[in-house]
């Protein structure tokens, strides 16, 4: 399915409603180039969740928990990660198969590590400046 997000708005609206499907053990991985919007996204999914934390890109720590919300989210952020291996280091398994809602950014780079099934967002520059293409999907 593709969905044409035209501002922040829309995807706060998104994230918000993505959340409230979220069950424990779901992981939602989000593809895009630098400055799509997949922190923003995140940010998002963390406040339909009832996070209070402030999100921050995990991008130095690989993973931050936060357990304000109706269920604990697990933000990957894995850019600096040379492939599946290393996210299985970290204990990734662990997350996935926990009580929380995983999400995970540049899940391409981790691809054979992502359970199967996983929801899949590919976020893309739209025509517009503030426009996004969100095509979405599950792993296979």
């Amino acid at each position: 399915m593709k969905l044409r997000i035209k501002n922040e708005s829309e995807t706060r609206r998104f994230g918000l409603s993505l959340a409230q499907e979220l069950e424990p053990g779901d992981v939602v991985c989000l593809v895009g180039d630098l400055g799509t919007g997949k922190t923003a996204l995140t940010k998002a999914i963390a406040e339909g969740l009832g996070v209070t934390e402030n999100i921050i890109s995990p991008t130095f720590n690989i993973v931050k928990e936060y357990h304000s919300g109706r269920l604990p989210l697990y933000h990957f952020d894995v850019y600096r990660l040379g492939g599946p291996e290393e996210l299985y280091d970290i204990g990734a398994d662990e997350y996935f198969d926990g009580d929380g809602v995983c999400v995970v950014e540049w899940a391409d780079i981790v691809a054979e590590a992502i359970p199967e099934g996983s929801r899949l967002i590919r976020i893309q520059y739209g025509s517009v400046p503030d426009e996004r293409i969100y095509d979405i999907g599950e792993t296979e």
